[in-house]
This record gives structure tokens, C-alpha cells and sequence, in this order.
């Protein structure tokens, strides 16, 4: 039991379990490098990227954009702003396993995006990685209740104490900021720790069996 417990990646305190989050936190310090890279691509192609990629609510050419628009950026201090956030709250979201940490992605960049394609500005072209970032910051608070892990509860509480003030993001505000992105991706996050959480393992039912004798009758 103890050497299950020990090989338990998402246990807390266990050898496994330090070396997912040193894995996770530098696979997420990897992808950050692509962004900027892409961003560089961005700038040298006119910012055709953002135009030919972003999305663009109510129209049907910007649905892609649903797609690629987490990748793009509008400059690099827009990637340096996104960069930490992304690289803390993923490498929590990644350390609980590989499988789960592409399924959230993948569901809260859909939700994020076909919630802003839906009720954005019509007249703008929506780019960043915003919508995912605050979507892992649901995917932390919610696991930890779904879950019932105060592991996560405690990472929770750490991001709300860090970042916890940007949530007004998911509110209308500066009209150059896709508020949109932030809500739903928040909401695909709080939904992507639901669908997605870890199952428990049911309880095997011992059957008790009564050794007989020998027939006395």
C-alpha cells in the first residue's frame, strides 16, 4: 500500500508527485518560448497573423480563429503578460496528468472561444491566451472541491491570494479587453474540472464465505 501511495502522482508529498510538477513546470516553460516566436512571426508578417487568425465574433471567415487565436498575441509585452500566469496555473493543471491537462485545454479554448465568437464586438479581432489562462485558474479552484483534495484547495486559495483581483477581468471594463474570453473561459474551467475530474476507484466488496463441514444430517 505504501508503494502505491509513494507512486501516486497526484498525492501530495510523495516522490511522484514532486517530479510531475518539475516535469509540468518545465514543459510549460517550454511552450512559453513558441509564443513569443509566433508573436515574432506576427510582427514581421504586418500583424497579418492576428488579422488572418483572431477571432472575429458574428462572422463565419473568424471561426478559425477559435482555434489559433490562443497562440497569437498583440505584442510581446501582451505574451510577457500571459506568460507567467500561464506557466503557474498550467503547470498545476498539467501535473495532475497529461490526458486530462489536453481535454481541459482543449474544451476551455472552445468554450472561451464560441462564447466570444458569439457575444463580442462584431468590429474587433480577438487574440491571446487570456480565455485559457483563466479557465486553468477555474480548473484549480474547482478540483479541489470536486475532488475533494485539499491539495487543490490550498493551490486554490494560493492562486485567488495571487491572482485572485484579476477575476474582474471576467466583467465589461477596458473595451480594448476581451472581458468575453475571460467569463467563458473561466466557465469552461469550472465545467472542465467536472467532466474531467479524477474518478475514484470503487470499493471492492469482500464477499465473506462460510467453510462448511461435513454434512451431519
Amino acid at each position: 500500500m505504501d508503494s502505491e501511495r509513494q507512486s501516486d502522482p497526484t498525492r501530495f508529498g510523495t516522490e511522484a508527485f514532486y517530479a510531475s510538477i518539475g516535469r509540468a513546470f518545465v514543459a510549460m516553460c517550454a511552450f512559453v518560448p513558441v509564443l513569443f516566436l509566433i508573436e515574432y512571426l506576427d510582427i514581421l508578417s504586418g500583424h497579418r497573423l492576428d488579422q488572418e487568425g483572431g477571432i472575429r465574433p458574428h462572422h463565419l471567415d473568424g471561426l478559425d480563429g477559435i482555434v489559433f487565436s490562443p497562440f497569437l498575441h498583440v505584442s510581446f509585452d501582451h505574451v510577457l503578460a500571459n506568460s507567467v500566469p500561464l506557466i503557474l496555473l498550467g503547470t498545476f493543471v498539467l501535473a495532475a496528468g497529461a490526458s486530462r491537462f489536453w481535454l481541459t485545454t482543449v474544451f476551455i479554448a472552445i468554450v472561451a472561444g464560441v462564447g466570444v465568437w458569439f457575444t463580442g464586438d462584431g468590429n474587433s479581432v480577438v487574440v491571446g491566451a487570456s480565455g485559457v489562462i483563466f479557465g486553468y485558474l477555474g480548473v484549480i479552484l474547482m478540483r479541489g472541491v470536486v475532488e475533494r483534495s485539499w491539495w487543490h484547495i490550498a493551490v486554490g486559495l494560493l492562486i485567488g491570494l495571487l491572482y485572485g483581483w484579476q477575476l474582474v477581468g471576467v466583467l465589461p471594463g477596458d473595451p480594448d479587453i476581451s472581458w468575453q474570453g475571460h467569463l467563458f473561459g473561466f466557465i469552461g474551467g469550472l465545467v472542465a474540472a467536472i467532466l474531467f475530474r479524477r474518478r475514484r476507484p470503487k470499493p471492492v466488496e469482500h464477499v465473506d464465505t462460510l467453510a462448511l463441514g461435513p454434512d451431519l444430517s
